[in-house]
């Protein structure tokens, strides 16, 4: 699976091996990371990322993704779906940044980047939730076009039709 660019960001599309490396949280030297990457949100996702991996066989593109800068490569977070799309093509997807990154519009500009590619991947309804006190990945969403739906006890959920 081949790397997706946007203006600023690599999407880079996780191996077993980095998904690997980032949920045990080291570095091989081939990696550029920040020193606050990964976060401990980002080492879950890459974990729940190999795991599916090893039972089901390769996940891309509805896996994580290794979010980087294009000027430096450095590794400054994650993007990725909860799994493939169901029946009606509806999938969910997750985000995060590393803290000495937030607040520069990484976020964003990779959702978008993933909003563009994820029709081509048979992918008609995209959602996503945030922590109902999370208001920057709730102005990410909006930002992006999702459209708040609904919420709980904990969560707010979002959602955009992509076709």
């Amino acid at each position: 699976m081949n790397d997706l660019l946007t203006e600023r960001l690599i999407l880079h599309p996780f191996t077993v091996a980095e998904a690997e490396r980032v949920a045990a949280g080291t570095a091989a030297p081939e990696d550029n990371w920040l020193a606050d990457y990964p976060s401990e949100g980002e080492r879950v996702g890459a974990g729940m990322f190999a795991k599916r991996s090893a039972s089901q066989g390769a996940t891309q593109p509805f896996g994580g993704w290794e979010i980087r800068r294009r000027s430096d490569g450095a590794a400054i977070g994650g993007i990725g779906f909860h799994g493939a799309p169901d029946e009606h093509g509806t999938a969910t997807i997750g985000y995060g940044l590393s803290a000495s990154v937030r607040g520069q519009g990484y976020a964003s500009e990779a959702l978008r980047g993933i909003l563009a590619a994820a029709p081509g991947w048979g992918v008609k309804r995209l959602l996503g939730d945030t922590d109902l006190d999370n208001l920057p990945s709730q102005r990410v969403m909006e930002a992006c076009g999702l459209v708040f739906t609904h919420q709980d006890a904990e969560l707010k959920y979002y959602g955009i039709d992509l076709v």
